[in-house]
C-alpha cells in the first residue's frame, strides 16, 4: 500500500493518494495544474491507474479539482448523497469501494455540511479491522469542523448531528485507527487544529479538548465559536456543486513591462495586487494597489474582489507570481492578467508615481495614543479580540473594512493592527485606496504590544 498527503500551503488542505498494487483512489482532488500532475505521477511512480476520486464534503474553501482528474483518467466521482450534485454518483452509509487488496468503507457523518463522508480504510484480509479512517472536516487533530456554515440558524442542529457523527460513528472504531482529516492548522475551516499531519482517534480522546466535552457542552461549545465567513465560500460552494470552469479555459499570468502594466492597470474593473511582504510595500508601492503578502494570497482575494475582476500582480520575484496563481486558482480565480516583471525595482527605477504607508512600531504608538488625535483599528478576527484589545481600538475585521469604512475623518492619522502585521499592512493598504492620507500599519502587531506588557483590555 502507498498513501500520500499532498498538502495545500496556504490552504492547509490535503488531498490522500492510497494506491494498492495496480489501482489507486485519490480524496478530495485540487483544482489546479500542479496539484494534479502531483496525483498523475503518483500514479505513475506507483504503476497504478486511478480508479476512484472521493470527496468527503463540498468543500468551501477551494474548488474540488474532481472534474479536471476524471478527465484526466477516467476515473469515477462518488460524493455524498445529501446534496444534489451535478456530477458524480451518490455513496451512502454502509456503501464499500474496493481496489485490489484494500476497500473503502462509507460513513454519512453530517454536521459540519449535511452530506459530509467519512472514509474508513481495510485490509480486505481483515475486513473487521479498520486501519485508518479519512474524517473531512468532521474531525480534526485536536479540533472539530465548523457547524456554522449550512446554516447560521441551525447551529444548534448542525452541533448535536456533528457530535453524534463523531462519539457514534468515527471513535467507535477503535483507538489504533490512524485519523487523516481534510485540513491542519491554518485553516478557515476550523480552529484551533494541532500543527500535525495525522493522528489516531486513541490520542484524540486523550487529548482533543473537544472531545472531552458532553453533548450539551460540546453543541453550547460549538454553538459560541465565532468564525469569519468569506464571501468567495459561496462561489466555491457552487462551483463544488454544480462543477466548476474546465482549467482549458484558464489563462496563464504574462510578465508585462512597466508601461504596458500601467496601461493595463488603468482598464475598468483591474486591481492591483502587491504580494510582497509587509515592509516592502510600506517602503513604496503602485498608488492604488492591495497588500496581499504571499501566503495570504489562498483567501484575502476572496474578501475584496469578484471573480470578474482582472488581476494584475507586483512580486518580489517573478517566481512569486507564478506560486501566487497557483494560490488563486485553487480559490477558482481566473483572471489574473499578468504581473510586473522584475517585481517593483523597474517601476521605481522608471520613475513612476510611487506611495507609501507609515510603519509605526508599538513603542512610537503608545505615547501616541495616550497624547495625540491617531486612531486605531483592530483588524484581527472576532474570535482574536476574545483574547484582549487595546485600549480605544475601533474593530473591525480586515475582511469588512473594504464596505464597513470606519467613521474616522480621512485627514486623521490612523495605525491599523493585526496579530504581527500581514493583515494591517492590507488594512493599511485598503484605507489609503479609500482616501485616508496618514496610514501606518503597526509591525508586531497586537503579539508585539503584549510583549512590551501594554494595556490590554478585555473586548465587549
Amino acid at each position: 500500500m502507498i498513501l500520500r498527503n499532498l498538502k495545500a500551503e496556504g490552504l492547509a488542505h490535503n488531498t490522500y493518494f492510497i494506491a494498492s498494487g495496480e489501482e489507486a483512489v485519490v480524496i478530495d482532488p485540487r483544482r489546479e495544474p500542479a496539484d494534479l500532475r502531483e496525483c498523475l505521477d503518483l500514479a505513475r511512480e506507483s504503476g497504478a491507474i486511478i480508479r476512484y476520486i472521493l470527496e468527503t464534503h463540498r468543500n468551501e474553501d477551494f474548488v474540488h479539482g474532481s472534474l479536471e482528474l476524471e478527465k484526466m483518467t477516467g476515473a469515477t466521482i462518488y460524493h455524498g448523497a445529501s446534496l444534489p450534485f451535478k456530477y458524480g454518483q451518490p455513496l451512502r452509509d454502509g456503501d464499500r469501494i474496493t481496489f485490489d487488496k484494500l476497500s473503502i468503507l462509507t460513513m454519512e457523518t453530517p454536521g459540519h455540511t449535511p452530506e459530509s463522508l467519512t472514509y474508513v480504510l481495510y485490509d480486505q484480509k481483515y475486513p473487521d479491522e479498520p486501519l485508518a479512517t479519512f474524517t473531512g472536516d468532521a474531525l480534526f487533530v485536536n479540533s472539530t469542523g465548523r457547524i456554522d456554515l449550512p446554516d447560521e440558524n441551525e447551529k444548534h442542529v448542525n452541533a448535536g448531528k456533528l457530535y453524534d457523527s463523531i462519539h457514534g460513528k468515527i471513535l467507535p472504531l477503535g483507538d489504533h485507527v490512524v485519523i487523516y482529516p481534510a485540513h491542519g492548522a491554518g485553516s478557515v475551516c476550523g480552529s484551533g487544529m494541532g500543527d500535525r499531519d495525522w493522528s489516531t482517534i486513541g490520542y484524540e480522546k486523550r487529548t482533543n479538548p473537544h472531545l472531552q466535552l458532553g453533548r450539551d457542552e460540546f453543541i453550547e461549545y460549538k454553538v459560541g465559536e465565532k468564525f469569519v465567513r468569506p464571501p468567495y465560500f459561496l462561489r466555491m460552494e457552487d462551483y463544488n456543486l454544480n462543477g466548476p470552469p474546465l482549467l482549458e479555459s484558464r489563462r496563464a499570468p504574462v510578465p508585462l513591462g512597466v508601461q504596458t502594466f500601467d496601461r493595463a492597470m488603468r482598464q475598468k474593473g483591474t486591481e492591483v495586487v502587491d504580494i510582497r511582504l509587509p515592509q516592502a510595500f510600506g517602503g513604496g508601492h503602485i498608488p492604488g494597489s492591495y497588500s496581499i503578502w504571499l501566503g495570504g494570497m489562498a483567501l484575502f482575494p476572496g474578501w475584496l474582489f469578484d471573480y470578474e475582476t482582472e488581476l494584475l500582480l507586483v512580486p518580489y520575484e517573478d517566481e512569486d507570481a507564478w506560486k501566487a496563481d497557483r494560490l488563486l486558482c485553487r480559490i477558482g480565480f481566473d483572471q489574473v492578467y499578468g504581473y510586473l516583471a522584475g517585481g517593483f525595482e523597474p517601476w521605481q527605477n522608471a520613475g513612476m508615481p510611487i506611495e507609501f504607508t507609515g510603519e509605526l512600531p508599538v513603542d512610537a504608538l503608545k505615547p501616541l495614543m495616550d497624547t495625540s488625535d491617531i486612531r486605531l483599528i483592530d483588524v484581527r478576527e472576532p474570535r482574536e479580540w476574545q483574547n484582549g484589545i487595546v485600549p480605544g481600538a475601533l474593530l473591525r475585521y480586515v475582511g469588512h473594512l473594504k464596505t464597513d469604512l470606519p467613521d474616522v475623518p480621512r485627514d486623521r492619522p490612523v495605525a491599523v493592527m493585526c496579530s504581527v502585521g500581514h493583515r494591517g499592512s492590507l488594512g493599511a493598504s485598503i484605507l489609503q485606496k479609500a482616501g485616508y492620507g496618514q496610514v501606518y500599519n503597526v509591525p508586531g502587531g497586537f503579539t508585539a504590544w503584549r510583549a512590551r506588557d501594554y494595556p490590554v483590555k478585555p473586548a465587549k
